[in-house]
């Protein structure tokens, strides 16, 4: 009986044993299957914030979106040239966007300069625009919208004049005066709190005037970061207001020009922020 007692003992402890240690490689296995199945979640999340963060760069225009058409930007005797082709090496078809088939926004290094125009076409593919630049660099931004292929607006870096400075850094500091006036005509800016990733409203309070529509809107807004790589191009929120909208991805200083329209003159209205 004794003996029968102990076999069956032994036999419940290994028994036992073998439970234990069938459970404890099962837990381990599924541990490293749960461990790579979060690792990929996680991997998936952070691909989608990308996305969405280089999706939303830059309000009305300048995603990251793969460019199909690189533009080429020169300047020689008063005069820029830009040339387009497709990634096949062909010249896009240009759709007409706030009246223009193109608009080219040019800046100085330090932001400082500013100047948005519309090169005409001059052959196929072939874009000028008298224009008169003090040497120094710039930055180029050329905005456009190549029928049937996708398009990103990337800064072009312009060299003019044999001592040009390589592009720097510049110093801006955020404006504490949101009253500007030229040519005798005065815009006042109001705005909601400037934080990243919250929509932010610009009201522009443009004095005793009302500014006329031009380039097919009331007013347009661009929009530089300090480093002069992030670009926005802001349309007004109705047909009516002085007032637009648009979210930034980074804190940091950025460098706005407002340009109304008043009689025959445009009025570009230069605003410096900082986004918290």
């Amino acid at each position: 009986m004794k003996r029968n007692i102990w076999i069956w003992v032994v036999s419940a402890v290994v028994y036992l044993v073998i439970v234990i240690a069938g459970y404890s490689v099962y837990a381990s296995v599924n541990a490293k299957a749960d461990g790579q199945t979060n690792h990929a979640d996680v991997e998936q999340e952070e691909e989608n914030m990308d996305h969405q963060h280089s999706h939303h760069e830059h309000g009305d225009h300048g995603t990251n979106t793969a460019s199909e058409v690189t533009p080429k930007v020169s300047y020689a005797n008063g005069e820029i040239t830009i040339e387009l082709k497709d990634k096949n090496g062909h010249v896009p078809e240009l759709e007409v966007s706030h009246d223009k088939h193109m608009h080219l926004i040019v800046v100085s290094s330090d932001l400082k300069e500013y100047y948005h125009v519309h090169p005409e076409k001059k052959a196929e593919g072939i874009y000028q625009q008298p224009i008169r630049l003090a040497d120094q660099s710039y930055k180029v931004f050329v905005d456009i919208k190549p029928k049937g292929l996708q398009y990103s607006i990337k800064p072009i870096e312009l060299h003019v004049g044999e001592s040009h400075k390589q592009h720097q850094d510049n110093d801006l500091v955020a404006d504490t005066d949101f009253t500007k006036t030229i040519n005798g005509q005065t815009v006042e800016l109001t705005t909601t709190p400037l934080e990243v990733n919250k929509e932010v409203t610009f009201n522009f309070d443009v004095k005793d005037a009302q500014p006329e529509p031009y380039l097919g809107a009331l007013g347009h807004v661009v929009i530089l970061d300090e480093d002069g790589e992030q670009f926005i191009h802001v349309h007004p929120v109705s047909n009516n207001q002085t007032v637009f909208q648009t979210q930034f991805d980074q804190p940091g200083i950025y460098k706005l020009w407002a340009e109304f329209k008043f009689g025959e003159r445009v009025n570009a209205y230069p605003f410096v922020i900082e986004v918290q």
